[in-house]
């Protein structure tokens, strides 16, 4: 499908801003790239089902009554009670294997309730960049990048991905009205690509999370093509659209 087929390709930086975009013929991808997109690919490429992700912690809690796995973080730490947090890491465990798991964190769910009135909501993180890029390639719909920032703010970790996401989709769309936000995200990533870390040092969540002691988790999230999957709502739950 050549860019003259109508299909645009826009970046919004914060879900504060998605009421300027219309969404509604458009496949939004959510961006949490420290952590909650990066650990929804690392689920599914460990067998996870489905993930319901959900706005508070009482809603996740809900869930566990109907067999769920539960999982909850707020400002980057995971909270007494629940199975699972924010961490890749904890879903690299044979548990999470077939089941189903209610998930809430500070930003990244937020985020997709923000971009419920699309037409597809996909996750993206540089863990699944060029499954989710081939696939978006694929899709006869414009394409929304949400950065889920920091409770509606601005950050750079998100923008940075949707930057290579621009690099390797704009050959194949067309740039909107809205163009600025989708230049400045893949000029940042092009001074950023060959140490993506480095750029980021003194970014907020990367100094927030490492005053956490989970730098292993930020290493982790930027390296590119580990889980090449698609986790996308299907119903109100996430799933892998690769295998559907």
């Amino acid at each position: 499908m050549s860019a003259t087929e109508n299909r645009y390709l826009e970046v919004c930086f914060t879900p504060a801003l998605i009421h300027l975009h219309d969404i509604s013929n458009a496949v939004v991808v959510v961006i949490d790239v420290l952590r909650a997109t990066s650990s929804m690919c690392v689920a599914f490429s460990y067998g996870v089902k489905s993930i319901v992700p959900v706005a508070t912690i009482e809603e996740s809690l809900a869930y566990k009554e109907k067999g769920f796995l539960i999982g909850a973080e707020r400002n980057g730490e995971m909270l007494d009670g629940f199975d699972l947090g924010n961490s890749p890491f904890s879903y690299m465990d044979e548990k999470v294997r077939g089941r189903d798991i209610a998930l809430t964190t500070t930003n990244g769910t937020q985020a997709m309730a923000a971009a419920k009135g699309a037409a597809q909501v996909v996750a993206g993180s540089f863990l699944n960049l060029d499954a989710l890029c081939n696939w978006l390639k694929s899709q006869d719909k414009s394409v929304v990048l949400l950065c889920s920032g920091w409770k509606n703010s601005f950050n750079l970790e998100d923008t940075l991905f949707a930057g290579a996401v621009v690099a390797q989709l704009k050959p194949h769309f067309e740039m909107s009205q809205l163009r600025d936000a989708a230049l400045a995200a893949e000029h940042l990533y092009n001074l950023a690509k060959d140490d993506i870390d480095g750029f980021l040092v003194e970014s907020s969540h990367r100094k927030r999370l490492h005053k956490l002691q989970i730098d292993k988790d930020i290493e982790y999230c930027l390296t590119p093509n580990q889980s090449p999957v698609v986790p996308g709502l299907v119903n109100g739950a996430l799933v892998d659209l690769l295998k559907m």
